[in-house]
């Protein structure tokens, strides 16, 4: 390939260097075909390996790449590598941020990795080098960026070409300035990180550099460019959520849309998917993990869904209307889709569907496959015999959803999702949520800012999953570069802006003694949907028994079917109890405070404030409403 293509780029000096060493050959992909190819080595190779040499350790496998009759299934040589490291971000720059810097956590300055870097990749005897567009593009929201990675690591460049897009190497636009770059240096997370999944951001002037020394998309590709949003949004005042988004149309041809935020493993990517059903078409809402009672409902119609976001929520000003709701659209071309729920065939016909029979070959992480064979999303890679991965993964182009939403929605309800274990007398925990909850505006913003990860989290390596730590302010928060403060005013500033639309909380996996997974918010989407929001009559509603859950249900049918009150509050399951209810409220209320009166010390908008003391000195349910009152 000529290299006069990059003449008509703006490009800074140490990426003009690199791409222009004349022993560098250089590929820069035309259609989705080409990542495709070059990620297994060739057209010809049913398997590819991927390794590199590391100084003082010799030749290190990272990954194999095995080609499947419906796409290509990566998998990595170190079961470490298959789930993202939530502290794999380090800040290289001098601007203000609350992130650790990365001369203060490793003890030496980055510059010097930097320059071994680009003098790395310049000595390498072919690269990928990939224009593409951070963010929204459909809606004018895209932000010029180029990857730079070796081409054995191809694999990589078509992930992030599948989440993100790409521009083609003919329609790369004259004058093209990048304000992101990520640059791909796999074997520095063994020569300087000890062998840990470190993505390094560092913030200069105009251009917004990103090194990924590792090769799983999660902290990078993905996650990293949700940074460099991030960034982008909190210089000019606007936020990219942490949520999925689907549009719901009733059989009653209402419209109802729901945004679903929280931390990874919430139920974002689960709340644009049709729930899944019994041999005998019934849904089993959950089974008592006491006495392994089973509550099934009928349900005959399901509403349709038209997915809108999966992960990543542009809220820019430039789509917000003259509507009082929160309006958004996809950051995203892809989604990277956690499929570990999926344990056989005929869980969810769609995803099944769009996987063994693609319109084009996907890219598959952390699933068992034989090459040539058909790789199937319910059978993970083994991390150890009889331990299968948690985290098995698809990238699924927006394009191959069924009645995906291309334009920007308003949102209705916006929803937030916590992990909860069981609750019972014996082992008293936070599993002590409802089916759902609805949140004044003021406990809504409280619920961002401590952001609970929750039970058992299958997305992330985490060091103990049975308490409840942080996400981080929006949820977002592992993948922001600047100040935790900044983020906890742009969401407050949103809520006060967007005041016709409301919220509600809602957990999966456990609902008090009962193992739900995800129908409880499956069962909430329909719900709220049928009957056509969030105006509920004198009665319905009444305060939790722990103020932090907001409001509870006095009642809720879905589609004829009465629910029992103890799932709606948790208190009246006999297996629970009001001492074990009120031993998990001090729990969630002890992590509340905890992680919430850091932000007095800070620049917090006085409302925040006010806020915050009110959640400190045990606010009632009305107080926080009195805060920021409905429409």
């Amino acid at each position: 390939m000529s290299k006069n293509i990059f003449s008509k780029m703006i490009l800074p000096q140490e990426l003009k260097t690199i791409i222009t060493q004349s022993g560098v050959e250089i590929a820069v992909p035309e259609k989705r075909e080409d990542l495709l190819s070059l990620a297994l080595g060739g057209d010809d190779n049913m398997t590819f390996d991927v390794s590199y040499e590391v100084e003082g350790a010799g030749l290190i496998p990272e990954a194999t790449v095995i080609k499947c009759k419906n796409g290509a299934v990566v998998n990595y040589a170190d079961t470490y590598m298959r789930r993202r490291d939530p502290d794999s971000m380090v800040i290289a720059d001098e601007l203000p941020t609350d992130k650790p810097r990365h001369e203060d956590r490793f003890g030496f300055a980055f510059n010097e990795v930097r320059n071994d870097a680009f003098d790395w990749l310049s000595k390498q005897k072919k690269l990928l080098v990939m224009p593409f567009l951070s963010g929204n593009a459909d809606n004018g929201l895209g932000y010029p960026s180029i990857l730079i990675a070796p081409a054995n690591a191809a694999f990589f460049g078509a992930a992030l070409a599948d989440i993100q897009g790409f521009i083609p190497m003919s329609k790369i636009p004259n004058f093209f300035k990048p304000k992101a770059i990520i640059y791909v240096v796999p074997p520095f997370r063994h020569k300087y990180y000890d062998g840990k999944q470190i993505v390094v951001h560092n913030r200069l002037y105009d251009t917004h550099e990103l090194f990924s020394f590792n090769l799983y998309p999660g902290p990078s590709a993905k996650k990293g460019i949700y940074g460099v949003l991030l960034n982008l949004g909190e210089q000019e005042k606007w936020l990219t959520l942490h949520g999925s988004t689907v549009r719901v149309i009733t059989p009653y041809e209402l419209m109802f849309t729901i945004l679903h935020e929280g931390a990874s493993g919430g139920g974002k990517s689960e709340m644009i998917e049709n729930f899944h059903r019994e041999r005998d078409g019934r849904v089993l809402l959950g089974t008592n993990v006491v006495n392994n009672e089973r509550f099934l409902l009928t349900i005959m119609d399901a509403s349709e869904l038209h997915p809108v976001t999966d992960d990543m929520a542009v809220c820019h000003p430039s789509l917000q209307g003259e509507s009082k709701k929160l309006v958004v659209a996809d950051a995203e071309e892809g989604w990277f889709l956690r499929v570990n729920h999926i344990t056989h065939y005929g869980m969810d016909f769609d995803t099944e569907k769009n996987t063994i029979h693609p319109p084009a070959p996907l890219l598959f992480l952390n699933m068992a496959a034989t090459p040539g064979s058909t790789c199937l999303i319910w059978e993970p890679y083994m991390d150890e015999p009889d331990k299968p991965c948690p985290n098995p993964r698809v990238i699924m182009p927006r394009r191959f959803v069924q009645n995906h939403v291309n334009e920007a929605v308003e949102v209705d309800v916006r929803s937030f999702g916590i992990r909860t274990p069981p609750c019972t007398r014996e082992h008293p925990t936070y599993g002590i949520v409802g089916i759902f909850h609805v949140l004044p505006p003021a406990l809504a913003w409280l619920w961002r800012l401590a952001a609970p990860r929750g039970h058992d989290n299958p997305s992330i390596v985490d060091k103990d999953m049975t308490q409840l730590t942080s996400e981080g302010v929006g949820s977002y928060w592992p993948f922001a570069t600047g100040r935790m403060v900044d983020q906890a005013n742009l969401l407050l500033e949103q809520i006060l802006k967007t005041p016709a639309t409301s919220f509600i909380l809602i957990p999966n996996q456990h609902i008090g003694a009962y193992k739900v997974g995800f129908f409880g918010q499956w069962m909430t989407r329909e719900y709220l949907a049928r009957r056509g929001g969030m105006h509920f009559r004198d009665g319905v509603l009444t305060e939790s028994r722990c103020p932090l859950l907001g409001y509870a249900l006095e009642s809720m049918k879905v589609d004829g079917t009465s629910l029992p009150k103890h799932f709606m509050q948790v208190q009246y399951q006999p297996e629970v109890g009001g001492e074990a209810y009120d031993i998990g409220a001090k729990i969630l209320t002890s992590f509340f405070k905890n992680e919430i009166k850091k932000y007095l010390s800070m620049d917090l908008m006085p409302m925040g404030k006010r806020i915050v003391e009110a959640c400190l000195n045990d606010a009632r349910v009305t107080e926080y409403y009195n805060l920021i009152p409905r429409l």
